[in-house]
């Protein structure tokens, strides 16, 4: 806790708004790093995504015509399987009427599965060389490949050439495959084979060290002798018989279970094992092989003797200790990343269709609005001439206070005007007394927050019509006149006024006025003519004294005392209608920690007012066409959709690095163009200049974003229970007269 130090030097303890401010900003702050938290998780989830995907670090080159002059003649024209027993490189050959059968770039969902079938079906083993990333988003498949007597091998994780790869780059895709294999199936493999790969003879300069390195290493590189060339497509009869070796011979045959379209290698499986059984052939693994190979060497006069690990599966090592628990996070993680992925590409489908919606309703029923409001035979009524109260709820905003009320004397409109000081410390009543203003009585109060405020206004006025307003706006001449006309109609027992920033000449305020424009008052205009108007702005508002008396006055159970409010005179059965040529200019937060702190609190207690009113979901007559109407726009439009708004800059900035840059950015100037469209009306309907929507792709970049953390700070908080306080922003009193519309 902090003391202050008083002007005579001596040290006091804080104030008790000072210890609960404190006590705010403590608990907040755990939120807010929560909040990032939340973005930085979100940013991981699409990095793996798009690495398992070959989005993220995809590497497509293959390298093809180098020299081979320090690959050793016996590796070029040796075997297909190439070891590194004892340092030194030896080939192995597949003994004659033998076939190791094997596949590549797997697993695949939809292929690989109906090759398991086919090979369980007539009993012939097979060894797949499969794709780490491919593993870790299929497990289910290896478990069941494994399980069923097949060999796996490492085929890298995101099928790269390595021999264009550092060694760091080489040593992470076999490391991440051999984890996915042990989240998969719980084993390692010492089986390897390179992708882009073919026969031996095919080794070349730069991929003869990787060979070597992943050699002394224990990995027994396998080639093919004999190719199906099944990606091609040639045909079933064509796939057949390209995969049958010349004569007797025996032969690593290549097919693919993945990578493309694969019912012809589907349909020629079960005819080549049958005619190879028919020539005398039998099948095994690469381990199979090599046992062979070993017994033949074990019986040679001379020979070592047996070799134990003689299985179809001798290359599998059962993983264990960190690699296991390591690969099994991994396979989880890449679960996460499986489903939040694609639910987020579906809920920026949703979210563009609901923006896109938004601004089509917003552009259909404001022009209607419009129209509607000035009309030459438009009415409310009779003129609305009686005398109103302006009540002016104040703490702390000595720069404001004396231009508020200099500019509520000049109205054209009588009134009376009640300051309520809200215990301010910084003579904000003496310096509204000191004015000499007519019509002007101050009321003060202890500390007890704006709603309070509000409520002790509304107790002391003299008139069946209130104007509450905040302590640094500023009316123009005609607002009160303005605001007050739709009372002619006894349905109204509310208006909306239309609240303009007045400190635009900021990047921070510019951001806010085309805010304010385009969403606050064509926002408003929609909800007028649909009849669920969700919130009557602080800076200005009107209602019937016996209205606000009616639902219990300004209530302090939530942040957004004016939504509250609003909500409950929708659900009391009055009218609230929006006033667009009542102005009034307002000091918008001048730096983003107060911008950070305005809006947490107003998206905070707009969450706190609709959870209040939740029951006029299922309410009968003006409640519940609220409930029905109001409700799901409002959560949809200042909840749901400003939440996952961001995610189109997040997937076209991904979509831009790691996709099609040229179709991501005419995708995102395309909603960008939209938006310009929208906002360009609200600026003609309110005579504003077109010069602040140069601001606006940059508002859309940062200011969006803002906003994000903003609600998902909300969103946190009110799921962990938080409570805020009343926020006081710092004020400059720039705002000093009603500035014109440009």
């Amino acid at each position: 806790m902090t003391t202050t130090t008083s002007p005579r030097g001596r040290r006091r303890a804080p104030t008790r708004i000072e210890r609960a401010a404190g006590r705010a900003a403590a608990l907040q702050r755990p939120r807010v790093i929560l909040a990032l938290l939340l973005l930085l998780a979100l940013t991981c989830v699409m990095l793996l995504d798009g690495y398992l995907r070959a989005e993220v670090g995809g590497d497509e080159r293959v390298r093809t015509g180098a020299a081979s002059d320090q690959v050793p003649d016996s590796v070029l024209n040796g075997g297909p399987i190439l070891t590194f027993q004892g340092g030194t490189a030896t080939t192995v050959s597949v003994p004659d009427k033998t076939i190791a059968l094997t596949f590549d770039d797997g697993p695949d969902p939809t292929w690989t599965p109906q090759v398991l079938k086919i090979l369980k079906e007539y009993d012939v083993p097979a060894t797949f060389f499969l794709v780490g990333s491919m593993v870790s988003r299929h497990p289910d498949i290896v478990r069941t490949m494994v399980r069923q007597g097949n060999e796996v091998g490492v085929h890298t994780f995101t099928h790269v050439d390595l021999s264009y790869q550092s060694e760091s780059r080489i040593r992470r895709e076999m490391e991440q495959t051999q984890l996915a294999l042990a989240g998969a199936a719980g084993i390692t493999t010492t089986l390897f084979r390179a992708p882009y790969s073919s026969e031996t003879d095919a080794i070349d300069d730069y991929s003869w060290p990787v060979y070597q390195k992943l050699g002394k290493e224990g990995y027994t590189s396998v080639f093919v002798d004999t190719d199906s060339d099944d990606w091609k497509r040639p045909g079933v009869s064509k796939i057949v018989q390209w995969a049958t070796p010349k004569g007797t011979k025996g032969a690593s045959v290549l097919f693919h279970d993945a990578g493309g379209e694969r019912s012809q290698t589907i349909a020629a499986l079960p005819q080549y094992i049958k005619k190879m059984r028919a020539k005398g052939y039998t099948f095994t693994t690469v381990s199979g092989v090599l046992a062979q190979q070993n017994a033949r060497t074990a019986t040679a006069p001379g020979g070592p003797g047996a070799n134990t690990a003689t299985g179809l599966q001798a290359a599998h090592h059962k993983a264990t200790g960190a690699t296991l628990y390591e690969g099994k996070a991994l396979i989880a993680a890449v679960a996460v990343a499986e489903w939040t992925v694609p639910a987020l590409s579906v809920g920026l489908v949703i979210v563009g269709v609901a923006v896109m919606g938004r601004f089509g309703m917003m552009l259909i029923l404001a022009r209607r609005h419009h129209r509607q409001r000035n009309r030459r035979r438009f009415s409310w009524g009779p003129p609305v001439t009686r005398p109103v109260s302006v009540i002016v709820p104040a703490y702390n905003e000595k720069e404001c206070i004396a231009s508020t009320l200099r500019s509520l004397a000049a109205s054209t409109h009588p009134i009376e005007i009640i300051v309520v000081d809200d215990g301010s410390t910084d003579g904000t009543a003496e310096i509204a007394e000191s004015l000499g203003l007519p019509n002007v009585r101050v009321l003060r109060q202890q500390n007890a927050g704006k709603p309070a405020a509000l409520n002790n206004g509304v107790r002391d006025a003299r008139h069946d019509i209130v104007v509450m307003m905040d302590g640094d706006t500023v009316f123009e001449p005609d607002t009160v006149r303005q605001l007050v006309q739709p009372f002619a109609d006894p349905r109204v027992g509310a208006v909306a006024g239309n609240a303009k920033v007045g400190n635009r000449d900021t990047v921070i305020g510019a951001w806010q006025h085309i805010e304010y424009v385009m969403g606050f008052n064509l926002d408003r205009r929609m909800y007028d003519l649909l009849g669920c108007m969700p919130t009557i702005p602080g800076a200005i508002g009107a209602f019937r004294r016996d209205a606000v008396l009616q639902v219990g006055g300004m209530s302090e159970d939530t942040l957004a005392e004016d939504t509250d409010i609003t909500i409950a005179l929708h659900r009391a059965g009055w009218r609230v209608v929006y006033q667009e040529h009542a102005r009034a200019w307002t000091e918008a937060p001048g730096s983003l920690g107060q911008l950070w702190s305005q809006r947490y609190r107003w998206s905070y207690g707009t969450m706190q007012a609709l959870w209040k009113h939740r029951k006029s979901l299922t309410d009968r007559g003006p409640s519940g066409r609220f409930g029905r109407i109001g409700m799901p726009l409002v959560v949809l439009f200042q909840v749901v959709t400003p939440v996952f708004a961001p995610l189109i800059d997040v997937f076209t900035l991904y979509s831009m690095v790691f996709v099609d840059f040229r179709a991501a950015l005419l995708a995102w100037l395309a909603v960008l163009g939209i938006q310009l469209v929208c906002a360009a009306y609200a600026f003609r309907l309110d005579r504003e200049k077109y010069r602040y929507l140069l601001m606006m792709p940059l508002q859309q970049l940062a200011y969006r974003q803002m906003m994000y953390l903003v609600l998902i700070h909300s969103c946190v908080t009110a799921l962990t229970g938080g409570r805020l306080r009343w926020q006081k922003l710092k004020r400059t009193g720039e705002v000093g007269a009603p500035a014109g519309a440009g």
